[in-house]
């Protein structure tokens, strides 16, 4: 069903973003792989998905809180894959602090990226959704931002922020043939949050361990082929939320 769809997936080159690359491209999709800084570690993703899915898989350098280096990146992909069907905003920051003390700088940057990132990408994209009649959106949310979480208020409120702009995308443009959704994990295992693991975070977790990147990967296919789903929030978070 997904084989020959092109997708775009920022923080493709990492942690969950990279899991969802190799999944989507196990299922026949090629990728462009959106990344921050790292280019070894985009183009080492890129490479696998050639030679081990063979597919088409392409890196590409892009700030998705900058709205003109979005839209210039998603006019390369056109021109690269010919047109985009699918989009994951994955690209995430944090820059947790007590409110008392948070830097107005460091609220900025989350909510740029996480919150703002979002709408540039989708921005940029929904032009060429519209005239393929057809598109899915899926945006990384988080528990934190349907719970919040002490010490992450600029994070909680960019995830929760999006979720918002997941239902809003999800009414306008269903008309369109397009859908949006968002996922929201809980604690997955990746080098941001292994230092967090501990026994008092597990008692917290109705099912007693942590998340792994496939999890969320696994999400991810199953909202690209779920045609009747829009607007909807999953999460992946082992009951934690519940």
């Amino acid at each position: 069903m997904l084989k020959g769809k092109n997708a775009i997936i920022t923080g493709g080159s990492r942690g969950i973003g990279e899991a969802i690359v190799y999944k989507l491209a196990s299922e026949g999709v090629n990728v462009a792989v959106i990344y921050a800084g790292n280019a070894e570690a985009a183009e080492k993703v890129c490479i696998k998905c050639k030679e081990e899915y063979k597919v088409e898989a392409k890196a590409y350098q892009c700030n998705v809180a900058d709205f003109s280096a979005a839209k210039e990146t998603v006019s390369k992909i056109k021109d690269d894959f010919g047109t985009v069907h699918i989009l994951i905003n994955n690209a995430g920051i944090t820059r947790d602090g007590l409110l008392a003390m948070m830097k107005e700088e460091d609220y900025d940057a989350v909510m740029d990226t996480n919150l703002k990132g979002a709408f540039n990408m989708i921005r940029q994209c929904t032009g060429l959704f519209i005239r393929n009649r057809e598109g899915c959106i899926i945006n990384m949310s988080s528990i934190s931002g349907m719970m919040g979480n002490a010490g992450q208020s600029n994070y909680s409120a960019s995830k929760a922020g999006l979720i918002g702009l997941t239902k809003a995308v999800a009414k306008e443009l269903a008309p369109r043939g397009v859908r949006c959704n968002a996922i929201a994990p809980g604690f997955i295992k990746t080098d941001m949050t292994e230092s967090q693991a501990n026994n008092d975070l597990l008692k917290m977790i109705p099912l007693g361990t942590m998340g792994e990147t496939d999890d969320v990967a696994e999400a991810v296919v199953y909202l690209v082929n779920a045609k009747y789903i829009t607007g909807e929030v999953l999460r992946v978070d082992g009951g934690l939320a519940m």
